[in-house]
């Protein structure tokens, strides 16, 4: 998934934290509902303004993050 088309950074909003789109929701907002159990059609109920294909590009940001994170540490 080539999350870069939906994952934004903008130095003010939310802190700077990655966003979807450049909404107010932040990548993190959408791992932590998942964490929390929502399923993607609750988080779709209770966000319309997000897509499937959002949600999607949240996981795979965080999936490129660990595998950055997970490299730097193995050197």
């Amino acid at each position: 998934m080539d999350y870069q088309s939906r994952i934004t950074l903008e130095p003010g909003k939310r802190g700077g934290k990655p966003c979807v789109r450049g909404l107010r929701i932040a990548v993190y907002d959408v791992l932590d509902w998942l964490s929390q159990g929502m399923s993607e059609a609750d988080i779709l109920a209770d966000y319309p303004e997000l897509a499937v294909e959002d949600i999607r590009a949240c996981l795979a940001f965080a999936a490129k993050r660990e595998h950055q994170l997970t490299a730097i540490h193995s050197s």
